[in-house]
């Protein structure tokens, strides 16, 4: 279907009268509403910071915590879930491989629900929310486990092709950190495709140290006014055991109890932003203060039809309305939001003013404000807790708790819709748009 033939036969409907309908374009990207799916609830550890306490827990043992503490918050019985959908970009681990099965186990769900793993990058947190309701629209599923975890202090270095040996003198090894943030499609590392979209805008260094500066406001005003304790699960050394599986032993560094609150999140002032020094471009606007932070962490999510919703008698805090993927040139990475929510809006017939909340990860604030020029935002409405530059972008996680946030959020403002969107590496962006059924 083309995109001039889906605005013609969509784009006037009301968000209530679409049932489930998919679109796609080689110009505009891929889209889906869904009917009668729902976010039920959800859970996250804190964000640890990089080497800091969470730094020797794999990203396995982090979504087995996030898991149990969401399907608890949910109200649903592990043993009931259908499926695991599962997110994580950098394998961390030795149970690499097996990450998502060995979360569904230790998570306790039934031996034979099958688990799954999905990489769209930054965005992958999303996809497992746009995955699970799709398997359920699919009928192969009513209530599905949805769960990005990611653990950056533990991103190994290694040494492709060694089994081959190396010439005399020329061991070759790579840090896998470092690789998932440089872009060599588009020649540099993401950052200076930030500093691309600064200069397409005119944006200033001062403006992105003012907007780095209300994140961390913002931030630690959540923190202080305790907007993220109902969504964040205390983390302690434990062991998880599970009858015929090997025990899983998690320590927690220096012996650290009830860890609870975003490591990275901190007071500072607009004066301590400017004395920065650029770190990507000598006369560049980006600083290690205005960007988003290297964290651990994991975030995990109940989605459900609704029978399941009713039979299980649960109370789900968001709808799950549509979703939309699309790419752009990887130069100008950071911008790929504006398309994706762009169709998002254009597929349910609703409009930038009709959106009462907008959660845009701040993986550069060049690339956030950015967006907010191009898609005429109201930063009143935007990251309103804080986001990313403060509270750190732990990759396969972030777009789980980017779309718990915005829900529960939503229910605190009685907003009716609300968008959450990222950029991702290589030129995509993704979005989702969530309805408050609460009002």
């Amino acid at each position: 279907m083309a995109g001039s033939e889906f605005k013609r036969d969509y784009s006037k409907r009301s968000c209530h009268s679409l049932i489930m309908k998919s679109f796609h374009s080689i110009e505009k990207g891929i889209a889906i509403t869904y009917d009668d799916i729902y976010l039920v609830n959800g859970m996250r550890t804190p964000f640890g910071k990089f080497c800091g306490t969470l730094a020797n827990v794999s990203p396995t043992d982090l979504g087995i915590i996030a898991s149990r503490a969401a399907m608890e918050k949910s109200g649903v019985n592990p043993k009931e879930i259908d499926q695991a959908i599962i997110a994580n970009i950098g394998q961390a681990s030795g149970d690499a491989y097996f990450l998502p099965r060995h979360i569904a186990l230790f998570a306790g769900l039934h031996t034979a629900v099958p688990s799954l793993m999905v990489q769209r990058i930054c965005a992958s947190g999303f996809e497992t929310i746009i995955t699970a309701s799709e398997q359920i629209s699919l009928g192969k599923a009513d209530t599905v486990l949805c769960c990005g975890t990611e653990n950056m202090s533990l991103a190994p270095t290694v040494s492709f092709g060694n089994r081959m040996g190396y010439p005399l003198g020329r061991p070759v090894f790579k840090d896998m950190l470092w690789e998932a943030l440089d872009d060599t499609a588009a020649g540099y590392p993401m950052g200076y495709t930030a500093e691309n979209v600064a200069k397409k805008h005119n944006i200033t260094r001062q403006q992105c140290d003012e907007f780095a500066f209300t994140s961390f406001q913002r931030s630690v005003a959540a923190r202080n006014n305790t907007i993220y304790k109902d969504e964040i699960t205390p983390v302690n050394s434990t062991v998880f055991e599970i009858e015929g599986l090997k025990p899983r032993k998690v320590r927690i560094a220096g012996g650290v109890k009830d860890f609870v609150a975003d490591e990275q999140v901190r007071e500072t002032t607009i004066e301590a932003l400017a004395k920065l020094p650029t770190v990507f471009s000598d006369v560049g606007v980006l600083t290690a203060g205005n960007c988003s932070g290297i964290v651990d962490g994991s975030a995990a999510v109940v989605v459900a039809n609704k029978n399941s919703v009713q039979q299980k008698k649960l109370n789900p805090i968001a709808r799950v309305v549509a979703s939309a993927s699309c790419g752009i040139d990887p130069k100008y990475m950071g911008l790929a939001p504006v398309p994706a929510i762009r169709l998002l809006l254009e597929m349910t017939g609703l409009k930038v003013e009709d959106i009462g909340l907008f959660e845009i990860n701040e993986a550069f604030s060049a690339q956030v404000i950015g967006c907010e020029i191009e898609l005429g935002l109201n930063r009143s409405k935007l990251n309103v807790n804080g986001g990313a530059i403060a509270m750190g972008h732990p990759l396969a996680a972030t777009g789980t708790r980017l779309s718990l946030t915005i829900a529960r959020e939503m229910i605190s403002r009685k907003v009716k819709y609300g968008i959450a969107s990222a950029c991702i590496g290589g030129g995509q962006g993704t979005a989702i748009l969530f309805e408050n059924i609460n009002l």
